[in-house]
């Protein structure tokens, strides 16, 4: 079959943004898809036509918050790249710098159908880093880039006020950590109206986020810790994600009035410490029922990334609906991670990132059979 262009016939499409179509075609050109219908779609002469009737066709899961290559599943220290925990503002380090390609995480996302990814640094600093959105394959990570930077880590909560109160260093306290969130904006707010200025990485970042050329990815779990992001985006006026929410639910009319988006999760690991108490999969449905834009995510490698789909299961079981719960791991992490104009459903003229399931994917004897990057099998 050629790589270039070629047609799926009879599978169960499952396009994420319009109805599922039976007996579905897929038609794929120079790595594109470039149209998706019934079975009355025209297939042009000389394109190769492959059989795909019992299978169920999706597009390619996308995690919007790992840390996968930068932190390299069976390494130890020397594949931890995820922290430099070294002062509590490194928002000029790039994710980008620490991802290696040849880790088995990314052959273990092939394998779950997880064909893009935002790449995180680490919850250990008040403010991590650059984030950067990545291809799932690639033998270098330039290759792989899909959005750099996609956002800025920054981390509410216990992490930070342990790693730098054992230190003996601000921030120990959440109001350390808030009152280092608010000194860097001022600073990159000072920075930003000034002239004739030496370059300084840590203001340039934090500028692209006051201009909302990039979201302010915030690390937070307990319901306090969320109306502290909620309170510092409103003064100073950036885009504002919430990764994990936790406790979330308690302010979803809130987080859904603000049109902020949460990246929840992971759930498939034990509440390992005070702020996760009340981690429950029924939040996702509590999240939707209020109108927040839902992502779900493994945080790989706490939970492994294959087992995203798994996740999603669970939410489903926990009273999420199945658009919404196909929805999290789609299009909605495309449109939070920037990149839903290439990824996230099956249109015409996006990149032809999609997985052959064995039968439905919420299904936990489905698997993936097949993936495609760019219209070339990859998986």
């Amino acid at each position: 079959m050629s790589e270039a262009s070629f047609a799926l016939r009879g599978a169960r499409v499952v396009p994420i943004t319009s109805a599922p179509i039976e007996h579905g075609v897929i038609l794929v050109e120079n790595g594109r898809i470039s149209a998706v219908g019934g079975a009355d779609l025209p297939v042009p002469e000389g394109v190769p036509v492959e059989d795909a009737t019992g299978r169920w066709i999706m597009p390619g899961l996308i995690d919007a918050h790992t840390h996968l290559g930068v932190h390299e599943v069976a390494e130890g220290w020397a594949g931890d790249d995820t922290n430099e925990m070294t002062d509590p503002n490194t928002a000029y380090v790039r994710a980008l710098d620490g991802i290696n390609p040849a880790e088995p995480g990314f052959a273990e996302a092939l394998e779950g159908g997880v064909l893009a990814v935002n790449v995180n640094p680490g919850s250990g600093n008040v403010i991590g880093g650059e984030t950067v959105a990545i291809k799932t394959v690639g033998r270098f990570v330039d290759e792989m880039v899909l959005r750099s930077p996609s956002g800025v880590k920054s981390a509410l909560g216990e992490n930070p006020k342990r790693v730098y109160g054992e230190q003996k260093k601000t921030p120990s306290t959440r109001l350390g950590t808030a009152g280092v969130l608010r000194q860097a904006f001022v600073e990159a707010e000072n920075y930003r109206g000034g002239e004739g200025r030496d370059r300084d990485l840590k203001l340039e970042v934090l500028g692209k986020v006051l201009d909302r050329e990039i979201p302010w990815r915030q690390h937070c779990h307990r319901a306090d810790d969320i109306a502290t992001a909620l309170r510092v985006a409103e003064e100073f006026g950036y885009d504002l994600v919430l990764d994990h929410g936790t406790e979330a639910h308690l302010l979803a009319d809130v987080i859904a009035e603000r049109g902020i988006p949460v990246i929840f999760g992971p759930l498939l690991c034990s509440r390992s410490k005070v702020e996760t108490a009340n981690r429950w999969p029924e939040n996702a449905a509590k999240l939707a029922a209020a109108g927040v834009k839902l992502a779900i995510t493994t945080d790989h490698p706490v939970v492994p990334i294959e087992h995203l789909i798994i996740q999603v299961m669970l939410a489903v079981k926990a009273g999420l609906d199945r658009d919404t719960a196909l929805r999290s791991v789609t299009i909605n992490p495309a449109q939070i991670m920037g990149v839903d104009d290439r990824l996230g459903s099956l249109e015409a003229g996006k990149d032809a990132d999609f997985c052959i399931w064995s039968g439905d994917p919420l299904d936990i004897y489905s698997k993936v059979e097949r993936a495609y990057i760019d219209g070339r099998p990859v998986g």
